[in-house]
């Protein structure tokens, strides 16, 4: 049998600082806090393993006044635990030991001891996209804002090699959104660019229907989390009577058994569904929802939850070992003035891993 790990744990939190006000369903962002685990261990000396821990305000179910309190409670007591050395054992072990109110430090710890068992050098799984640098295809994200805002980006995104364009609507006034999708949609054909909407739950259960049939009419590849969540029947009554196809998103946050997932892709048997580790519960959770909605013929995609580039890298880790087809939501890298220096890098609307660019300082932050 092989011995166990004893392990330290400790974390630091970083406040990122948007480069512009990123506008979401729920209000703007300037400033997000994020918390960096590190795990190092004797037996693997000048090796750390980091993992990021970034509640995501008002949506994380882990978004409490006590987060750091919890987080500082299982850096004490990890010392005392006999960590297994296996990744299948490692994914298993956190699932037990950390609580499942609390995803995002699953994914974090999941991501540190995966990380320090692997050499401390940020390869968290086996993964063509650390290993040999393969590119995944990613949407180009679009923000809320006045229609002069997101008619600046839809322009960048689409002069830096986008071929799929990710709008978050909701926020302004429909027919200005719709009239900006229809801009593009005059300019480049759906088998040019790929149109997907996000609604992040704005529309009335009422009025979903009207406006899923309007933006048919653009060509849309799918639409995420129309409705809010937690209304199961009219999410469902959608699923099978929109002409565009549904896309869970927030639905899934919180929904942490396998019972608890079966019975929620089986009563509304969606289109897709949208993965977020940081919020769903880390790998392991995220490989169970994968596995669940690929017997079911439900398609999937991956996306960062405004992780900095250590959960980013991590996410898109875990992305590549599935080989996708379809773009990925992992374009979240750039949006910080003061993220952490990374291989990671887009071009022509693909994420990279470029080993000859090396990591920024992380340790500098645990100083402070």
């Amino acid at each position: 049998m092989t011995s166990s790990l004893k392990v330290k744990m400790d974390y630091t939190r970083h406040r990122l600082r948007f480069k512009f006000d990123a506008g979401t369903s729920r209000g703007v962002l300037k400033t997000k806090d994020t918390y960096y685990v590190r795990v190092s261990s004797e037996e693997f000396p000048g090796m750390m393993g980091y993992g990021e821990a970034g509640p995501l305000p008002k949506l994380s179910i882990d978004d409490t006044p006590d987060f750091e309190n919890h987080l500082a409670q299982l850096c004490q007591g990890i010392s005392a635990e006999a960590i297994p050395r296996t990744e299948a054992e490692i994914l298993d072990w956190v699932g037990k030991w950390v609580p499942k109110e609390l995803p995002s430090v699953r994914f974090a710890l999941e991501t540190a001891l995966l990380d320090l068992i692997h050499g401390g050098k940020k390869k968290i799984l086996t993964n063509g996209f650390y290993d040999s640098q393969e590119a995944i295809t990613i949407n180009g994200l679009i923000w809320m804002g006045d229609s002069d805002f997101m008619l600046e980006q839809i322009g960048q995104k689409l002069s830096q090699g986008y071929t799929c364009i990710k709008m978050k609507i909701g926020s302004i006034d429909f027919e200005q959104e719709y009239a900006l999708l229809s801009n593009i949609r005059k300019r480049y054909q759906s088998d040019q660019i790929t149109l997907r909407v996000d609604a992040n739950g704005a529309f009335s259960s009422a009025e979903a229907l009207k406006k899923l049939q309007r933006l048919a009419e653009l060509g849309i590849h799918s639409i995420e989390q129309p409705i809010r969540q937690g209304q199961w029947s009219a999410m469902r009554v959608l699923a099978r009577s929109s002409p565009i196809p549904i896309a869970l998103d927030e639905e899934l946050i919180g929904v942490s058994t396998i019972e608890g997932k079966v019975r929620l892709l089986d009563d509304i048997e969606p289109q897709y569904i949208i993965l977020k580790p940081t919020l769903v519960g880390g790998i392991q959770a995220t490989r169970e929802w994968i596995s669940l909605a690929e017997e079911r013929g439900i398609g999937w995609w991956m996306t960062s939850a405004l992780e900095s580039n250590i959960g980013l890298n991590a996410i898109t880790q875990l992305t590549s070992t599935y080989h996708p087809t379809l773009p990925q939501g992992l374009g979240t890298g750039q949006l910080y003035h003061n993220n952490i220096d990374s291989p990671l890098f887009i071009e022509e609307g693909r994420i990279f891993y470029d080993k000859s660019r090396g990591w920024g300082e992380i340790d500098l932050l645990f100083l402070d």
